[in-house]
């Protein structure tokens, strides 16, 4: 069967009025017409769809069973219809500006941040993601993407952000207890959590094989935000990134274990399209961006 011709959006709408309000003089005042036009809307639809949609009943009308079936369809459509709308409506914010990054680095470097942004950036709404498959540059769905390495695009303004850097930590009570004895002696009172991918990362592997390799690892995860959590709620230590970790190392809720070799972790870079950006508030965001990454590398350093 061929699909069915789909009338015109200003037909369902009359029909939509009408069905809703159960007569024509309604629907019409509430969409700024005579009655005529809206009933003529109304015989148009019927026309074309073969069917009936209404039949008078006093001064009003009621839905045939085909009417019924087709206010349900409308109604569907034109809330989805005034949700999109309402979300473009977001986007159009002048101040909206979408960053794409990691979400370890969103989680733990970034979101600590939020409040001295908002107060160092007026206006500016930051909507962030970690989708990784937005990984492109384009002014309208990604303004600033931030990754470890430049991105393979041309005309983009991208530089290193800050450098990352791996540090052993525990809850502030494992932290305590531990501080009690050797260290030799740590894997007697904790284990370790970890993420299934920094077990083979050439960047923390060799810190599972060393200096942790006497731990009983308690718990193995595949998202390293679950890795902090677990540490946060002292069930063993971990090795993390800085940028995961600082959160809770600037809140007292993790501690950087003394005597436990601190490592270099990836540069992130960022990048955003070259030369004047489509709002302001793009380079705004970028500019600031800059500077608390590189107080964040001074730190480390």
């Amino acid at each position: 069967m061929a699909n069915p011709k789909i009338p015109s959006l200003r037909l369902l709408m009359g029909f939509e009025a009408a069905a809703r309000h159960g007569n024509f003089s309604r629907a019409a005042d509430e969409l700024c017409l005579s009655q005529s036009a809206v009933s003529h809307q109304v015989q148009q639809l019927e026309e074309q769809l073969g069917q009936p949609l209404f039949r008078r009943l006093g001064r009003g009308v009621e839905l045939t069973v085909a009417g019924e079936v087709l206010q349900r369809s409308v109604q569907r459509s034109v809330d989805t219809l005034r949700s999109g709308l309402g979300r473009i409506a977001t986007y159009l914010d002048p101040g909206l500006v979408t960053l794409v990054a990691p979400a370890p680095l969103l989680h733990g470097w970034l979101m600590p941040r939020i409040g001295a942004l908002r107060a160092a950036v007026p206006g500016l709404c930051p909507l962030l993601s970690c989708d990784e498959s937005a990984r492109f540059v384009d002014e309208i769905d990604v303004d600033i993407v931030i990754s470890d390495r430049p991105l393979p695009q041309a005309n983009l303004q991208q530089q290193p952000l800050l450098t990352d850097a791996w540090v052993t930590v525990a809850s502030r009570s494992v932290a305590e207890r531990l501080a009690q004895v050797p260290l030799e002696r740590h894997p007697e009172h904790t284990g370790v959590v970890c993420s299934e991918h920094d077990l083979t990362s050439d960047q923390t592997a060799a810190v599972f094989r060393g200096p942790l390799a006497g731990f009983a690892r308690h718990a193995i995860f595949d998202d390293t935000r679950l890795v902090l959590d677990a540490v946060e709620r002292g069930e063993g230590i971990a090795c993390l990134s800085q940028t995961l970790a600082e959160g809770g190392l600037r809140a007292g809720t993790l501690v950087a274990l003394p005597g436990y070799a601190r490592s270099q972790g990836v540069t992130w870079w960022m990048s955003r399209v070259a030369g004047e950006p489509r709002s302001p508030y793009v380079a705004q965001f970028f500019d600031w961006l800059a500077v608390q990454g590189a107080a964040h590398t001074e730190q480390i350093d």
